[in-house]
C-alpha cells in the first residue's frame, strides 16, 4: 500500500497542516513533516473534508444497467468527493432479499470506488402489501440497517408501524418517502400559480406533510427510528422541529435540487426538472435551507436518479422523474452556503455516517483515522458539462451551470479513487 504524504491542506477550512498517510490510515499530522519514499500531493490552497456519505443514491443494478451500474455510480460518487453512498433497493429485482442486497455489496466491493450499503425494502417489491426479509437482509453479508420503498410510500399505517417495531430490534431504520398517494394521482409537478398557469395536475405540499406528520407520531408511539427521505415543503420543516422538540427519534434529509430549483423551472417543459417530489416554491427553499442550517433537516443526500435518454428526452407527462446529484452535490452545497465547512462536513458526511452506522466514514482526518477523506478546490469554478459526467446517464439539470468548487482528490481508507480531479480507475 503506497504512503501519501497531503502537503498544506485545510483539515475542515482550519490552517493549513500535513498529512501523512499510511496503511489505510491518517498516522500524523502535523507542519513539516516527512517521509521516506512517500507520495507527495500538493494540497496547497485545498480543503480536506471527511469523504462524503450520501444516503439515498440509486444505482439501478440489477436490472437497468442501461442507465447505471454500480461501477458507474461509484465512480461518480468518489468525482463527487463521496466515500460512501447507500443504494435504494428499487432496483429489478427488488433489493427485498438476502440475496438480491448481496449482490449489490459485492459489486461495489469489486468496484472498490466507494463503499457501497445496500438499503434494504420495506415491503416486498415495493407494493406496500407484506414486509419484505427485513431480518435476513439485516443479517446478511451487506448488514443492511436502512430499510426504505423509495419511489413508493409505505402508504399503509398498520404495516408502517409493524415495520418500524421490527427494526428496532437490531436499531434499524425505515426511510419513508413522504407521498400520500391518493393526493398525487397523476401529479406532474408542483401544485401551486405555475401548475395553474401551465395546466399541469399538481403535487400538493400536503400529501408530503401528511405522511410525515402521521409517520412521527408512529415512531414516537413505538420508540423507534425514522428517516424522512428528500423533504421539500416548509410545512414539512415544521411538522419535523416539533417532532425532534418532543424528542422523536426522526432524522430528515433535503437533496441538492430542492435547495436551489424552484418549480419555475417547469415553464421550459424540459423533463430533466421532472423529480419526485418536485421542485417548490422559493419560500420551500429559504425554508429548507433555514431548517438545515440549524439542524433541522440533518444531511444532504443527493437522490441520484440516473435515467436512459429515452425516459427524459421525451414529453414531460411520460417522463419518468429524477436527476443526476453525485458530481454535483458539493458544488450545490457551496453555492447555497459558501465556505461554511464544518456545516458542510457534518451535514454530508458525519451525520449522514453516524445515521448509516458507517464505521470508519463521517470523521475528520486527525491521527488514526481510517483515511476516508476528499480534498476540494474551493477556488476553482466549473461549467458542468453533461457529457463529461461518469454516469452512464445525463439528466443533469445543472448542465451548462457555473457552479463553484473541484473535487481535486478523494481517498477510501488510504488509497486515491480520484486524483488531480480524475477517477483513478
Amino acid at each position: 500500500m503506497t504512503t501519501y504524504l497531503i502537503t498544506g491542506v485545510s483539515v475542515v477550512g482550519g490552517e493549513p497542516t500535513d498529512l501523512l498517510i499510511r496503511d489505510g490510515v491518517v498516522a500524523e499530522a502535523g507542519r513539516g513533516l516527512a517521509a521516506d519514499g512517500a507520495t507527495v500531493v500538493d494540497a496547497t490552497g485545498l480543503v480536506a473534508l471527511p469523504g462524503l456519505v450520501d444516503l439515498h443514491t440509486h444505482l439501478r443494478e440489477p436490472g437497468r444497467e442501461d442507465a447505471e451500474t454500480v461501477e458507474s455510480g461509484s465512480r461518480a460518487a468518489a468525482l463527487g468527493g463521496y466515500t460512501a453512498v447507500c443504494a435504494m433497493a428499487n432496483t429489478s429485482p427488488v433489493a427485498d432479499t438476502a440475496g438480491v442486497v448481496e449482490q449489490v455489496w459485492r459489486l461495489g466491493r469489486e468496484a472498490g470506488l466507494v463503499d457501497v450499503q445496500p438499503i434494504g425494502a420495506v415491503t416486498v417489491g415495493l407494493a406496500g402489501e407484506r414486509l419484505a426479509e427485513l431480518g435476513a437482509m439485516a443479517d446478511s453479508a451487506a448488514g443492511v440497517r436502512i430499510f426504505s420503498d423509495d419511489g413508493h410510500c409505505v402508504s399503509d399505517p398498520r404495516l408502517m408501524r409493524r415495520a418500524l417495531e421490527y427494526v428496532k430490534a437490531f436499531d434499524g431504520v425505515i426511510a419513508q418517502h413522504a407521498e400520500e398517494p391518493r393526493l398525487t394521482e397523476g401529479a406532474q409537478m408542483h401544485e401551486g400559480e405555475v401548475s395553474t398557469r401551465l395546466g399541469l395536475t399538481g403535487w400538493p405540499a400536503v400529501a408530503e406533510e401528511a405522511i410525515i406528520a402521521r409517520d412521527v407520531l408512529l415512531a414516537e408511539h413505538v420508540g423507534s427510528r425514522l428517516h424522512v427521505c428528500h423533504v421539500s415543503t416548509a410545512g414539512s420543516v415544521e411538522v419535523l422541529r416539533q417532532a425532534k422538540t418532543r424528542g422523536v427519534r426522526v432524522t430528515a434529509e433535503v437533496t441538492p435540487h430542492h435547495l436551489l430549483l424552484t418549480d419555475a423551472k417547469a415553464e421550459s417543459y424540459d423533463p430533466v426538472f421532472k423529480v419526485n417530489p418536485p421542485l417548490r416554491t422559493a419560500a420551500d427553499i429559504a425554508a429548507l435551507r433555514e431548517a438545515l442550517a440549524e439542524g433541522v433537516i440533518d444531511v444532504i443526500a443527493t437522490d441520484h436518479a440516473p435515467h436512459a435518454v429515452e425516459d427524459k428526452e421525451c414529453e414531460w407527462a411520460y417522463a419518468r422523474p429524477g436527476m443526476l446529484g453525485l458530481e454535483t452535490a458539493l458544488s450545490i452545497a457551496l453555492d447555497v452556503f459558501g465556505p461554511r465547512w464544518d456545516l458542510i462536513a457534518e451535514r454530508m458526511s458525519r451525520t449522514p455516517a453516524r445515521i448509516a452506522g458507517l464505521a470508519g466514514h463521517g470523521l475528520d482526518p486527525a491521527p488514526g483515522v481510517p483515511a476516508n477523506l476528499t480534498l476540494v478546490d474551493p477556488a476553482a469554478r466549473r461549467v458542468i458539462e453533461p457529457a463529461e459526467l461518469a454516469s452512464r446517464s445525463r439528466n443533469t439539470p445543472y448542465a451548462r451551470m457555473t457552479l463553484p468548487g473541484r473535487i481535486v482528490a478523494t481517498f477510501l481508507r488510504g488509497e486515491p479513487t480520484v486524483l488531480d480531479g480524475k477517477a483513478v480507475k
